[in-house]
């Protein structure tokens, strides 16, 4: 979002780790979750899409939140199956790499991948409907993809979305995504 708005030069990136105790995240976030962005009103916003809006409103260009109500229904319906696949994915990787294996839940596992799995088969249908412009449906979408690629390769979620990966290929050639992909 910070780049496709080109507000990336003003914001200070500061890293750190969610799951240390000693992290000042918490008093930031209650939530203790990233992204956390702190104004420079001093103003603690958090969620990424809440911070995504707020970011909308401070560039002249393109809106990511469409401005028309159809086309920011569309928008904000993808961001939300996105931010659903996301937490799914998240909800996984730690069931199934955090957690010790004497405790690990299969049912829960299982669930998450479905929801994956059904999120991905609903893009596909959907396929379509996404395009090549930038906004925060397409941005989401982009990114939970890409996160399944990092920490799901073994899913191989192209093989069976094939017109989804085809939009993926060509939307991850931006500079934003291109710069953000996990490593």
């Amino acid at each position: 979002m910070l780049i496709e708005t080109g507000l990336s030069d003003r914001i200070e990136n500061v890293p750190t780790n969610p799951w240390d105790p000693q992290s000042d995240l918490p008093a930031q976030n209650p939530i203790g979750k990233v992204p956390t962005l702190i104004s420079a009103q001093g103003a603690e916003i958090f969620d990424s899409s809440v911070i995504c809006e707020f970011l909308d409103n401070l560039h002249a260009g393109p809106k990511m939140f469409p401005i028309d109500a159809e086309g920011r229904i569309t928008a904000n319906q993808f961001q939300s199956l996105a931010d659903g696949m996301m937490d799914a994915a998240v909800l996984g990787f730690i069931e199934n790499s955090r957690r010790p294996k004497d405790r690990r839940w299969g049912e829960w596992s299982d669930r998450q991948l479905a929801a994956i799995t059904r999120s991905l088969n609903w893009l596909e249908e959907r396929h379509q409907t996404l395009n090549q412009t930038s906004d925060i449906g397409t941005i989401s979408v982009a990114c939970a993809l890409g996160y399944l690629d990092f920490r799901f390769a073994d899913l191989e979620w192209r093989r069976h979305h094939e017109r989804l990966a085809e939009w993926f290929e060509q939307f991850a050639q931006r500079e934003s995504i291109r710069a953000t992909a996990p490593v």
